[in-house]
């Protein structure tokens, strides 16, 4: 008897369906527990990057990062650690086979529908496998469960989100989760993710950034010495430089490391940079803003065609 009975790829910022196994269950219980797969996609974004619930007689497990989460619909039988270690492999798939860009303009449900097949595979796969051909992966994921379990969400909760979504009923979000939200979107650090190898073209980019940000630096701490006697008008000059220099170093960081909600943090950094030179108008002459400001959207470039690096497999699936 199979343990993993659906499994899909949603969005995180929408819960659009991007891609899904086929549906061979019709039973009641079964389609209860998909309505509530549906409502809890909508709330991914609330919750940290692992957890479950129950629907039923079946057990929903989710797993997110960055924009993309994978959910299941598993047997109350289903080991967590083999159900987390099938949805971390299908995320690693899914990011390797399309970019941050074409799964954010995604319009409408299913837009990825040759994915189908391969989670139909790999879920087939799943659970036909032997606990000891896996044996090193289980190990790994229960000891990261055992470290940080996963958050249990409750019936309640799905209920309630749902009420949200349609406009039914005010959210009252606990201080803990308002801080797990903004830590998700915010949070830099992913150790565990691998970047592709960096080009000459990217080596390019940080040179010239780090040469931008020194140049905003100096600048304006000179002017922040030369200032202080001064008139209040030339804090939004300070301002101007020193901005333009946190942007320019935090792009450096966004190219070498990887960091959830990239895109919309480029388009910041992006924004930063650009209106600060602008500001500066006077102060710099036009080749000069043009200089930085292309550096910014060569660099901007650079970190949205970064991919993370395809996971090797060191597990026999």
């Amino acid at each position: 008897m199979s343990m993993i009975f659906f499994a899909c790829v949603v969005r995180m910022r929408d819960g659009l369906p991007l891609s899904a196994s086929t549906d061979f269950y019709h039973t009641q219980d079964f389609m209860e527990c998909r309505r509530r797969l549906k409502t809890l996609a909508l709330q991914l974004a609330h919750y940290p990057g692992r957890g479950s619930t129950e629907g039923g007689d079946f057990r929903i497990y989710f797993s997110s990062s960055g924009n993309v989460a994978c959910m299941a619909i598993c047997s109350h039988q289903c080991p967590a650690a083999m159900v987390f270690c099938f949805l971390e492999t299908l995320w690693w798939e899914f990011t390797a086979s399309y970019d941050t860009t074409c799964i954010c303009l995604a319009s409408r449900p299913y837009a990825f529908l040759e994915f189908d097949s391969i989670i139909q595979k790999m879920k087939w796969h799943f659970n036909h496998i032997s606990s000891s051909q896996m044996e090193s992966s289980l190990e790994k994921v229960q000891e990261e469960l055992e470290i940080q379990p996963p958050v249990v969400v409750t019936l309640e909760d799905t209920d309630v989100a749902n009420g949200v979504v349609n406009g039914h009923t005010p959210m009252h979000l606990e201080p803990e989760m308002i801080f797990t939200r903004h830590l998700l979107f915010f949070n830099c650090e992913a150790p565990n993710f691998r970047m592709e190898p960096v080009t000459a073209l990217g080596i390019l980019s940080l040179v010239l950034n780090i040469m931008c940000a020194a140049l905003n630096l100096i600048r304006g701490v000179h002017l922040a010495e030369h200032s202080l006697q001064v008139a209040q008008e030339q804090i939004g000059n300070i301002l101007a430089f020193l901005i333009p220099f946190v942007a320019c170093i935090f792009q450096c960081y966004l190219y070498l490391f990887y960091s959830p909600a990239r895109t919309v943090k480029v388009m910041l950094m992006l924004l930063f940079i650009c209106l600060g030179n602008v500001y500066l108008h006077g102060l710099r002459n036009l080749w000069q803003i043009l200089f930085h400001i292309g550096v910014a959207f060569l660099s901007s470039y650079q970190i949205l065609t970064r991919q993370l690096q395809e996971k090797q497999s060191d597990s026999g699936v």
